[in-house]
């Protein structure tokens, strides 16, 4: 049963955690701030449902943030997690298991020769700019505005005043010295990527990018733009390190390095690899990786790293989307168009790739951070209001990605294309 009026429990939750918790949730978002909501404590989830600690039950397309694209609790899943977490939580020793995750990863992805397992998106990502700057001896690195990359100093900054200079911390704690070796570049625009190049003349270790945007929204590419920066790294002899934490096994089985036939020389998976777990990973051609400890000079390292109930979880989730792929991913493409058509038949602006989507509350669909921030938010939130009120549980920001899984029933998507169009006709109210 859907319920609609006594939050009383999550509101009790949510006081209880801001006593002990820095505002009540353990990432920002979580809290509902811009939404001016009372987040919803989870009891338990199973499919493309969650239900609350009140058992008001929603269907889910904020799914984890993306790494459910099998949905909650998936039986094989839950199944290899339970039977390794008999044998042991943690070893802090080498198991089969990571060779054969990582082996999934490298067959998936033939960019990725030599493969290390962390435990966050922010540790794979960070890990791969270290990396970068090992390998090729400079310090700068090239950003894209609205683009995120986890929480690490070097990557949470923000464009400040123009793209030729160093950018200001997106974040006090920062030093702005630290901050400035990052370069800002707009997305899905070559030009200002090329004149960092020319400013920074052989400075330039590598372009950090997500090929899909999906942290301001999901703005894909335009055509040729990810080409495009392939050819100035090679031009200008800096890496090209793809951030797929949310795109790796998402928008196709080899993410968006598939997808969009273009290869880098470093990338990040988080999200699925980890089928819900605290696992991430990063890798690349195996000259560049040979710069890693213990081979090489550049450090990283994890207590955590490879953890044996984390890669069950993992290869579990890759083995089921690599045996049904041709069926599961065409699904998956199906599913996030029936979505992106009700948006669109509401009047509202939506970009997808695959089965990721963002209904944007502004005149047209943004093509760079600077167009998504003149969204009108105000809209966002009424609407996100009339969504939960109506049973649906889609991210509490305008610049988050809705998640489809594969579990997702027509029965529910029908549900939610109805509830579409009512909570955008009161967003317009």
């Amino acid at each position: 049963m859907i319920g609609r009026q006594h939050m009383g429990e999550n509101k009790q939750d949510f006081e209880r955690a801001q006593r002990v918790i820095p505002g009540g949730v353990n990432s920002p978002v979580r809290a509902f701030r811009a939404v001016g909501r009372t987040p919803r404590f989870i009891r338990e989830a199973k499919g493309d449902t969650i239900t609350d600690v009140e058992g008001n039950t929603y269907t889910d397309y904020v799914m984890s943030w993306g790494p459910l694209v099998l949905g909650h609790a998936c039986e094989e899943v839950v199944r290899a997690v339970t039977d390794a977490a008999r044998k042991g939580l943690s070893y802090g020793a080498p198991t089969g298991r990571e060779t054969e995750l990582a082996e999934e990863i490298c067959a998936a992805c033939p960019h990725m020769e030599l493969v290390r397992l962390v435990n966050s998106g922010t540790e794979a990502t960070m890990s791969a700019v270290r990396v970068a700057r090992g390998y090729t001896g400079r310090e700068k690195i090239v950003k894209f505005a609205g683009n995120y990359h986890g929480h690490s100093d070097g990557l949470l900054v923000k464009a400040g005043s123009g793209c030729l200079t160093g950018a200001v911390p997106d974040s006090l704690g920062v030093p702005r010295g630290y901050a400035g070796e990052t370069l800002v570049a707009q997305y899905n625009d070559l030009p200002s990527v090329r004149e960092l190049f020319e400013v920074n003349r052989g400075g330039i270790a590598c372009v950090i990018v997500e090929p899909v945007a999906a942290n301001m929204g999901v703005v894909p590419p335009e055509e040729g733009f990810l080409q495009g920066l392939r050819a100035l790294c090679d031009q200008n002899g800096a890496l090209l390190i793809f951030d797929e934490v949310i795109t790796g096994f998402r928008v196709a089985y080899g993410g968006a390095a598939e997808r969009y036939g273009v290869t880098p020389d470093l990338a990040a998976y988080g999200k699925i690899v980890g089928g819900g777990m605290p696992l991430a990973a990063y890798g690349g051609r195996q000259e560049i990786m040979s710069v890693v400890a213990p081979l090489g000079g550049v450090y990283q390292a994890g207590t955590l790293s490879g953890n044996p109930v984390a890669t069950a979880a993992g290869l579990a989730t890759l083995r089921i989307l690599r045996e049904g792929k041709e069926k599961i991913y065409p699904a998956l493409e199906e599913k996030g168009a029936y979505l992106e058509a009700a948006f669109r038949a509401a009047g509202v602006p939506a970009t997808r790739v695959g089965s990721i989507l963002t209904p944007f509350f502004a005149e047209n669909a943004p093509k760079n951070y600077a167009e998504a921030c003149g969204c009108d938010t105000a809209a966002f939130a009424r609407y996100f209001g009339a969504m939960l009120d109506a049973g649906q549980y889609v991210a509490p920001s305008q610049f988050e990605a809705m998640f489809v899984s594969a579990v997702h029933t027509q029965a529910h998507l029908q549900e939610t294309a109805s509830a579409i169009a009512a909570a955008v006709a009161a967003a317009r109210r």
